[in-house]
């Protein structure tokens, strides 16, 4: 029988900073590209495993401290002085027995919301580079 786990405790680290606190969702969609091998004569398309991917989509509640560290790793990115920044994510929290994926990634986008009726909001758009660990495949 399967075991379900509620969302509300994932937890999301990016450069060692823990942006769980302010965080509403996450989301790491992971693809494998596919080659086309099909030849003539045949009546159904094959293809053959390429390269995998993966990227990662943070949204939340705006907060100075946060802010401040994205910063940081966006100008330590730009400046060259890291190569990219070290993310772990457990969907499922921080427990030992709990799936964890970490890996590398670039800041491809960071957006600050400031609606009228609202609280303040941000997004943060993440571009995994390499293998990320903790994976299916």
């Amino acid at each position: 029988m399967p075991t379900f786990k509620h969302g509300k405790n994932a937890q999301f680290e990016l450069e060692g900073t823990n942006l769980s606190n302010t965080l509403n969702e996450i989301s790491m969609p992971r693809e494998i590209e596919t080659a086309e091998t099909t030849a003539f004569g045949t009546q159904d398309k094959t293809y053959i495993v390429g390269l995998s991917d993966a990227t990662v989509s943070l949204s939340g509640m705006f907060d100075a401290t946060v802010d401040s560290a994205i910063s940081t790793i966006i100008n330590n990115l730009k400046s060259g002085s890291i190569a990219s920044a070290s993310f772990a994510y457990g969907p499922a929290g921080s427990v030992a027995s709990s799936p964890k994926f970490t890996g590398e990634a670039l800041v491809t986008s960071y957006e600050i919301s400031s609606p009228v009726g609202d609280v303040i909001t941000y997004s943060l758009e993440l571009q995994c580079s390499g293998a990320v660990s903790g994976t299916t495949y």
